[in-house]
């Protein structure tokens, strides 16, 4: 029945890859019913936006998934990765490790504390600051947040795999003309910086 009807619903659509095969998902048969539904109203913003909203539920499963399989949580790799990304010797003052991930202070405070606990990070004194701390990645962490990236990476290959490289840049140009307004607001969302 499903598949009749999804059928039914194809004249209109554009053809995807350049052949002859339509491709379709949930997201036509929920447009082509707002449409019966609402004729008065435009809902092309759903078929890129609700496309984007599953793609994001898959690729949050698909990070939880990498990061648990290391023993992480999100947080704890946004954390990890962030110092990570510095090189060598891998350190931030806990300051730059807010405006990194977002957090507020309390909140990054207690992460720090559970990400020494574990051994994934240790404090030090600044030298060029005695009244300051700086939150250095430990060997432990830096093994753990590499094993857990290059897993990340292979998960998020997965994900792309029905797009050529070719397309896979043309969407991710698409994507920064669309995120960039939002990269200069305030955001008190969670997210992953990778």
């Amino acid at each position: 029945m499903a598949r009749q009807r999804r059928s039914a619903r194809t004249a209109g659509h554009p053809v995807v890859g350049g052949d002859d095969r339509l491709v379709r998902d949930d997201v036509d048969d929920i447009v082509a019913r707002w449409q019966d539904e609402r004729p008065d109203l435009d809902v092309e913003p759903l078929q890129v936006l609700s496309r984007v909203s599953r793609l994001a539920r898959h690729l949050d499963r698909a990070r939880r998934a990498a990061f648990a399989a290391h023993g992480l949580e999100i947080w704890e790799f946004d954390v990890l990765s962030a110092l990570r990304r510095q090189g060598p010797p891998y350190q931030l003052s806990p300051g730059a490790l807010l405006r990194a991930t977002l957090v507020t202070s309390g909140t990054m405070t207690n992460r720090i504390d559970r990400l020494e606990q574990a051994g994934l990070v240790s404090r030090h004194r600044d030298q060029h600051d005695k009244r300051g701390v700086l939150v250095q990645l430990t060997d432990r962490g830096q093994t753990t947040v590499d094993a857990a990236f290059s897993d990340l990476l292979r998960r998020e290959r997965e994900l792309l795999t029905a797009l050529d490289a070719d397309q896979q840049h043309e969407l991710a140009g698409l994507l920064r003309v669309l995120l960039a307004p939002f990269d200069d607001l305030p955001s008190g969302s969670v997210h992953c910086q990778t």
